[in-house]
């Protein structure tokens, strides 16, 4: 009787493990624009399953920041990461988009150079690679040109570079002369390359730059959709707060880089993440007011015209982040 009992038992959950694992998975696509560690919770998500655990198969695919956007707008992208392009959108004209989990809350950049140029100041008259026009990258690249003095509208030439490893690539042959890099592409310009690094946005203001964003419709009609999206990134982004080995490791494998260059990325970009995916009131406030002044605008947009974090809460409530 008692083989009986066990015999059933085990017949019982190896069922139960056949018909789950036969369950199908919602593909979903996320976009992001650069390859760099302000993307590392998406890679931490398909690395380390959560995704999967959600549900979800995600294809997590890198395109120009402008050509996500359109993606999103069309239905062909459930999400895009680089939410500072989208806010900036969205502050010019009406979209039907929500920006819902911030993921960083400071810029990740530094200015390099070739070694011959000593000071922002000699970039007069030269090329200045970035991923999108408007973009985090961009506008924060100009936001340091203008502290050394430059009139970026007149001394520098503002050209499409690629993304951040390409960039290198184009300093390193000499088509631009100045690019705004992230970890680890900046570490190994300074190791490697012996390029020179002219200063960081981390001490910049906040600059809403990765998070997630969906079309309202898609929030509508799929809601349990976005939320199991929003859930796998929160426990991916989590992880990347509470495990440095990991996350190495992770941005390693994608990025292809040396161990010691992710762990020297992770402790420098670790402090610009939000730590809830969320950003303080005073944050979405004194970014919004920085952006009058970068985009010429009249007046800061209305915070609720471009956020709504209302399900990231209830997301963290449920994992238990605070």
């Amino acid at each position: 009787m008692k083989l009986t009992f066990a015999m059933l038992a085990w017949f019982a959950f190896a069922t139960g493990a056949a018909a789950q694992a036969q369950t199908p998975l919602d593909r979903i696509v996320i976009t992001y624009p650069s390859r760099s560690i302000a993307s590392v919770d998406l890679y931490i998500g398909q690395e380390r399953g959560f995704f999967r655990q959600e549900g979800l198969l995600a294809d997590v695919v890198q395109v120009r920041g402008n050509i996500g956007v359109t993606a999103l707008l069309s239905g062909d992208a459930h999400a895009v990461n680089n939410v500072g392009t989208v806010i900036r959108a969205m502050e010019r004209s009406e979209l039907p988009v929500k920006v819902m989990s911030q993921s960083l809350k400071k810029n990740l950049f530094w200015l390099v150079t070739k070694p011959d140029i000593k000071s922002l100041a000699e970039l007069k008259g030269k090329t200045f690679g970035t991923t999108t026009f408007g973009g985090a990258q961009h506008l924060a690249g100009l936001r340091l040109l203008h502290r050394a003095g430059l009139d970026t509208d007149k001394d520098i030439t503002m050209v499409i570079g690629g993304d951040v490893p390409a960039q290198l690539q184009s300093l390193i042959s000499g088509t631009i002369h100045l690019a705004a890099l992230s970890p680890p592409t900046v570490i190994l310009a300074r190791d490697k390359f012996k390029l020179r690094i002219h200063g960081s946005t981390l001490d910049d203001l906040p600059n809403l730059q990765n998070g997630l964003a969906f079309t309202e419709k898609l929030v509508r009609e799929k809601r349990d959709l976005v939320k199991r999206i929003l859930r796998a990134r929160a426990r991916a982004h989590r992880y990347l707060l509470e495990n440095e080995r990991g996350t190495a490791e992770v941005l390693a494998k994608y990025l292809n880089v040396e161990m010691a260059v992710a762990l020297e990325s992770y402790k420098l970009a670790r402090p610009a993440f939000t730590t809830n995916g969320l950003p303080t009131d005073k944050e979405v406030d004194d970014f919004l007011r920085a952006e009058v002044d970068v985009l010429k605008l009249k007046e800061p947009v209305a915070a609720a015209k471009i956020f709504d974090f209302s399900l990231q809460r209830e997301v963290n409530q449920e994992l238990g982040i605070k």
